[in-house]
């Protein structure tokens, strides 16, 4: 069953060229992962440092395979260690 994970992140407007090169690192990354089906980043009107990822995934447990793999956990460690607050995640069904 097709998943959308929602992944919000404060990033910091003096931050914001430096997180750069991760982001797109692991979009990138990401998008070779299997089920991977597209992704979409949007930023908040009301508070300019609030991102919000929307990625869909063929089943959960791809995105479960890939939210655990080595290679997402080292590149999201450089980027939480940029971010006002941790990276939050929220996995729903399609349906």
């Amino acid at each position: 069953m097709t998943v959308k994970i929602l992944i919000k992140r404060k990033i910091p407007a003096e931050k914001q060229e430096e997180l750069l090169p991760l982001l797109v690192q692991l979009r990138k990354t990401a998008t070779a992962q299997t089920g991977y089906i597209s992704g979409e980043t949007l930023r908040s009107i009301q508070d300019p440092e609030e991102y919000l990822v929307i990625s869909t995934w063929q089943t959960a447990e791809n995105w479960n395979e890939w939210y655990n793999s080595l290679e997402r956990k080292q590149l999201q460690e450089q980027i939480d260690s940029l971010l006002k607050e941790p990276t939050e995640y929220r996995v729903y069904t399609v349906g």
